[in-house]
Order: structure tokens, then C-alpha cells, then sequence
């Protein structure tokens, strides 16, 4: 909502506006596209004109709007799920993410996981079970060993102490 304010304030007339990607009329003058930089940044946004940087947001939007919808099948591909999506070979785009994330795309998506399933044990609505059944885990037990891995407590000790989360674009 923000985003689309700040296009309207500067009459661009978003198309769409959708996490992580806007869609305007007309392309951007050089004038239009600093003053829109220069208002998204003072919001804590960026606007990114590099063509591997807009597939790695691309990406990141696409495995974080997976995670927030929580219903991840057991057997998940991420291989399919990207190339069905961005129609793009999967060894291409999967090498590019890690030379500019430094981590691969299956971490990433493992950390967007990890990162709902606190957010669940925080809100303390569902069982340990329901949670790595929503996250597409296979068992608890598989759950449990990704976030104590990752975490350093077990999901109990994490529920128990009323661990920290990050935010989803700290991930």
C-alpha cells in the first residue's frame, strides 16, 4: 500500500503493485525513476533495475508468499515449483541465486521455513505436528532436527523462552 501511494503521489498510475514487483503505463524517466528511488529508499524499499537482482527478488517473493500460505505438499520440488513459475531452467537461475545470495535456494527456502514455524510456535495456535505438516515437513522429528541445526533449541526450548524471529527480508 505504501509502495502504491508513493507511485500515485508521483501520478505513474500503478498497473499493479504485488510483493516484491510493480507493474506502471509508461517506462520511467531518468528524473521519475530518481525521485521514486529516493522515496522508497526513505522507506526502507529499493528499487532494482538489474535484470539478475529483479529474478533473485522474483524468487524470494515466490518462496516466501509458499511459506506464508503454509499449505507446502510433503514432497515439494523447488526445482519444479521455480521452473514451472518463472519458466526458466532451474540449474541457471539456481546458480545465480547463489552467487549472489551466497546460499543456495534449498537453504533459503529451509530458512523461510524455519522462520514460520517460530512464528507458529510463537502464536501457540497448532501442535508441533500440525506446524511441520503445514511447512511440508516429513516428521516432527525432521522439523526438529532443521531447527535445532539452525536455531540451537529444540522448537520446545524455543516455545518455552519466547524466542526471537526475523523478519522476512532479514531471511
Amino acid at each position: 500500500m505504501v509502495v502504491k501511494e508513493e507511485l500515485n503521489k508521483l501520478k505513474l498510475h500503478p498497473i499493479s503493485v504485488t510483493m516484491g514487483e510493480v507493474e506502471i503505463q509508461k517506462p520511467l524517466t531518468n528524473n521519475q525513476e530518481f525521485q521514486l528511488n529516493e522515496r522508497l529508499n526513505t522507506l526502507g524499499f529499493e528499487l532494482l533495475d538489474d535484470r539478475k537482482q529483479k529474478q533473485i527478488e522474483k524468487i524470494k517473493t515466490l518462496l516466501t508468499q509458499k511459506v506464508q500460505l503454509g499449505a507446502i505438499e510433503e514432497h515439494f520440488g523447488i526445482s519444479d515449483f521455480i521452473t514451472g513459475s518463472l519458466k526458466k531452467d532451474y540449474s541457471q537461475v539456481s546458480r545465480l541465486f547463489s552467487e549472489v545470495e551466497g546460499i543456495t535456494i534449498e537453504h533459503y527456502f529451509i530458512l523461510q521455513k524455519l522462520e514460520k514455524a517460530k512464528e507458529l510456535l510463537i502464536y501457540n495456535e497448532l501442535t508441533l505436528s500440525e506446524i511441520a505438516w503445514k511447512l511440508g515437513y516429513s516428521s516432527v522429528a525432521h522439523l526438529s532436527a532443521q531447527f535445532k541445526k539452525a536455531t540451537g533449541l529444540t522448537p520446545s526450548q524455543f516455545k518455552k523462552i519466547g524466542g526471537n524471529r526475523k523478519s522476512l527480508d532479514e531471511v
